[in-house]
């Protein structure tokens, strides 16, 4: 077993150790923990993107790379499986990563102790529960991750904080206890819990035990969507996400997708095309949640009076695409759905940051100010006054980020939300000669109507954000604050320009998730290390 392959485990244990360390440093030593913190991040990116690149290297057929903890296989020991999707996920993870925590260093991570270990348990939870490959151990990685996550959305101070993060805590554990009630059932009734086990044993179940697996799929899906803030399990997430500080919020965009990457794999393995009775199981339910979650998420951005809840209901409409597009149960559609989820997670963590530095130009009294001049007929100047006012640089670049956060959210163009929409829908259409049906009529035109709600809320706010100001003060805003708004768009601004080859890794994962079967060959095939030596001797 070469060194190269124990890099599998590097996403769990680097943030692990690192956690560790730096819980015992003293609090007043956060210039130290804020540079470990960052060389840990920075590590992770630089390993996801090995492991993308060898998950992307392996040839047709036998994609899928394991990593036997204690040297026992599947299904009988842990299994960490590696595919394209999970290192697109880690990938997209560590990014956010390092961007939220370079921000935090600005001021966020004085508002509280542990916020470094924190952070990093958040990053160990989600690298796990992306690289995991059995039910049980996806529910250990979900508990480190939220109980993380409980730590990030209380930190700071404030009573509407503590309140959603009460709020959130208990939601979370009510879903939970679903999971581990439906893991529960699903393990009764199989004898495994291992998902690529699952996936072989579905077909040969009998009726009635295939009813009662049918049960635990159901209350599992109704867990996962819980989590991933579909309809109408999703009324906490817009106030949680709001109350969050601005590193927190933009490491819980791709918390909210974890929800959907488990629905995804789960329904693509366990409940393929090989599944006899049981094959695609809950795509009716998955098609209609997600189109509701998408209706709900416009119709919250377009009554948000705040850029924070706005933001948050951004969160629910990507969602809901995604959710709705595994629902459709194309590969096309789901292959661009996920170009489509990178794009908009990266533009929503983007958002997130960008808030507080634009509210920065708001005076609290300015909208109220603002109307009663309008009424009074005060708020028209010389127009000859107006001509050759300058605009200040840190304004500028707040509101030329501003428009491109607008820009992905809405799915225009020329960034790359507009190709991930643009994708789907092509894909839809394309019915071979077989009439669309009204439910495909009815998901595009969601897709249109909830980048046009986007559009009109982002340009409501972005006017009295940035043209309606009452005074020409310029924010103090830090290099170190806005660099990685700047990073998270460019990269977004890349798989525009870079969409080809994005494009094709993301058809290859999509390929893969079609044909579950090389994930279960590849996981319960994979030998042990000591019996791989043992047939390389003579």
């Amino acid at each position: 077993m070469g060194v190269l392959d124990h890099l599998i485990i590097v996403p769990i244990l680097l943030p692990l150790v690192s956690g560790a360390v730096m819980l015992l440093l003293d609090e007043r030593r956060r210039g130290l923990k804020g540079g470990i913190g960052i060389a840990t991040t920075v590590a992770l990116l630089i390993v996801s993107i090995m492991l993308l690149r060898m998950a992307d290297m392996a040839p047709p057929g036998s994609g899928v790379s394991t990593y036997q903890l204690g040297n026992w296989p599947a299904p009988f020991g842990i299994v960490l499986v590696l595919d394209r999707l999970s290192a697109l996920m880690l990938v997209l993870t560590s990014v956010l990563g390092i961007a939220s925590l370079q921000y935090a260093l600005a001021r966020w991570h004085r508002a509280g102790p542990r916020f470094h270990t924190i952070f990093q348990l958040q990053l160990m939870g989600l690298n796990g529960a992306f690289l995991t490959g059995d039910l049980f151990n996806l529910f250990v990685f979900f508990e480190v991750l939220l109980t993380a996550s409980y730590g990030l959305v209380l930190h700071g101070d404030g009573t509407a904080r503590v309140r959603a993060g009460l709020a959130y805590i208990a939601i979370n554990l009510a879903a939970s206890l679903l999971f581990l009630i439906g893991a529960s059932l699903a393990y009764g009734v199989t004898g495994t819990l291992n998902m690529a086990d699952l996936a072989r044993r579905i077909p040969a179940l009998a009726p009635g035990d295939a009813a009662l697996f049918a049960a635990a799929a159901a209350i599992l899906g109704t867990a996962f969507l819980m989590k991933a803030g579909a309809w109408p399990l999703n009324f906490w997430l817009p106030t949680t996400y709001a109350a969050a500080s601005a590193p927190a919020a933009a490491i819980f965009a791709v918390m909210s997708k974890l929800g959907v990457y488990v629905i995804l794999r789960l329904w693509t393995l366990v409940f393929g095309p090989d599944a006899g009775p049981l094959a695609g199981f809950g795509g009716d339910w998955l098609l209609a949640m997600g189109m509701l979650t998408m209706v709900f998420g416009s119709v919250g951005v377009l009554a948000s009076q705040s850029l924070s809840r706005l933001a948050g209901c951004s969160v629910l409409v990507s969602s809901g695409t995604v959710i709705a597009a595994i629902g459709t149960g194309g590969g096309a559609v789901i292959g661009a759905a996920l170009f489509y989820l990178v794009s908009s997670t990266l533009g929503i963590a983007a958002l997130f940051l960008l808030i507080e530095l634009v509210e920065r130009l708001r005076d609290p009294g300015a909208d109220v100010l603002a109307v009663t001049m309008e009424a009074y007929g005060e708020g028209d100047d010389d127009p000859e006054e107006e001509v050759g006012v300058a605009i200040p640089a840190t304004v500028a670049l707040l509101g030329g980020s501003f428009i491109a956060c607008a820009l992905l959210l809405a799915g225009l163009p020329p960034l790359a939300g507009f190709i991930g929409k643009f994708g789907m829908m092509a894909a839809m259409l394309k019915a071979d000669g077989a009439a669309v049906q009204a439910s495909t009529w009815a998901l595009i035109g969601l897709l249109t109507l909830s980048g046009l709600a986007t559009l009109i809320a982002m340009t409501r706010t972005g006017i009295s954000s940035f043209w309606a100001r009452m005074d020409n003060s310029v924010p103090r805003v830090r290099v170190i604050e806005m660099a990685p708004v700047l990073c998270l768009l460019l990269l977004c601004l890349g798989l525009t320009v870079g969409g080809g080859p994005a494009m094709r890794y993301i058809e290859a994962a999509t390929q893969d998730l079609r044909t579950p079967q090389d994930y279960v060959t590849g996981v319960l095939g994979a030998p042990t290390a000591g019996s791989a030596d043992a047939e390389a001797r003579p």
